[in-house]
């Protein structure tokens, strides 16, 4: 089994590395790594979210900065605020043993931009950013991206899906043409080959991650039967089975989060939803619980759960299961870090059994009944 310093990973990221507790490198990181590190162009990854995708490419990229250059050398789109924040959180870790200090900045969307142009104003180095902020602070003349050598861009089918083609196309022609682009996406569906194909150098490196070496092995899947009326009653029951131990539950709509954190908090369990309609500052209110444990469990939407990177998770529970097959494993992936063991739980319907092992068989895991 490699580790880092055998892909040639310098030792002062080795040592923060290990500080965080990231001894042993994923697929995608092997894959990314050595290959960002010797060589220069694009790069097209398809890999599925949850599979350690902010140290494959955060590595290198701050490896590239030129830490005498005060100005703006990288940078790295993605879809949400959340996401945003956690890659800059991430690459600030890295730069923790750096012989000389490289300067991440993040610009989101939800917090008043006269701070973040402040903030721009120091030196920095790469920014981690939303699209439509960055478009913004261009447009206002508040960031100067013409020095730009290396654009990342994360999540890429999640930002179009989104709506941020306009804003992403926009971005990309304010960086100089002989920049490199690194795309790394969970699918590959018409717009985000549009994107390729207009913004992409031709012969781009491509690095493809099968699904079925995606999943933590530290994480036990199990599945329950049930109606449809039986779920909450369930829940309730495992969570005061598992009093102290906490976890997220993942629901498919805004309007289900909200009404499940109700009932739970009504019997007394300490928990709160985070969902697309909450204002940032409530968001960043309900994180805040969470982080600091004043709340036990969370229950949040997919698109809201982005980001979220809490220890010692216990256990994920699929109040209804995802509609993609990308968003099990990034859902189940916030239990069993740091080589600790977790437990993946769906509650389902009769009618989805042949479904949900149908998925377990795509993923390369054993999806088990809970007797």
């Amino acid at each position: 089994m490699s580790n880092f310093k055998s892909l040639g990973v310098p030792s002062h990221f080795v040592k923060a590395l290990n500080e965080i507790n990231i001894l042993q490198p994923t697929e995608v990181q092997e894959k990314v790594i050595p290959y960002l590190l010797e060589f220069n162009g694009d790069l097209i990854v398809q890999s599925p979210t949850g599979t350690g995708k902010t140290i494959a490419f955060g590595l290198p990229l701050i490896n590239r900065v030129n830490p005498k250059n005060k100005g703006v050398q990288a940078l790295i789109l993605t879809p949400s605020r959340e996401l945003g924040i956690q890659i800059s959180k991430h690459l600030f870790k890295l730069t923790k043993y750096l012989p000389d200090k490289v300067f991440v900045e993040a610009v989101y969307g939800g917090e008043h931009i006269i701070k973040q142009i402040e903030a721009l104003k120091r030196p920095t180095h790469i920014i981690v950013a939303t699209p439509g902020r960055l478009k913004d602070l261009c447009q206002r003349k508040d960031v100067d991206l013409s020095g730009v050598r290396t654009v990342v861009l994360d999540e890429a089918d999640e930002m179009l899906s989104m709506g941020f083609k306009e804003e992403v196309d926009f971005l990309l022609k304010q960086t100089q043409s002989q920049r490199d682009t690194w795309m790394f996406s969970a699918s590959m569906p018409a717009d985000v080959l549009d994107l390729i194909r207009l913004h992409f150098k031709k012969g781009a490196e491509r690095i493809r991650i099968e699904k079925n070496n995606l999943v933590n092995k530290n994480i036990e899947h199990r599945y329950i039967l049930t109606s449809i009326e039986g779920k909450n009653d369930l829940i309730l029951q495992f969570l005061r089975a598992k009093v102290g131990e906490r976890g997220v539950i993942f629901c498919r709509t805004k309007k289900g989060a909200q009404l499940l954190a109700k009932q739970l908090q009504s019997k007394n369990i300490k928990t709160d939803a985070i969902h697309g309609d909450l204002k940032q500052k409530e968001r960043d209110k309900v994180m805040r619980a969470f982080v600091n444990k004043n709340l036990n469990v969370l229950v949040a939407t997919d698109v809201a759960a982005r980001g979220i990177d809490v220890e010692n998770l216990a256990f994920v529970i699929h109040h209804q299961l995802p509609e993609k097959e990308e968003y099990y494993i990034h859902r189940s992936g916030r239990t069993a870090r740091a080589g600790k063991e977790g437990l993946s739980l769906a509650l389902i319907t009769p009618p989805e059994e042949k479904y949900i092992v149908s998925l377990g068989k795509k993923l390369g895991i054993m999806i088990r009944s809970f007797k």
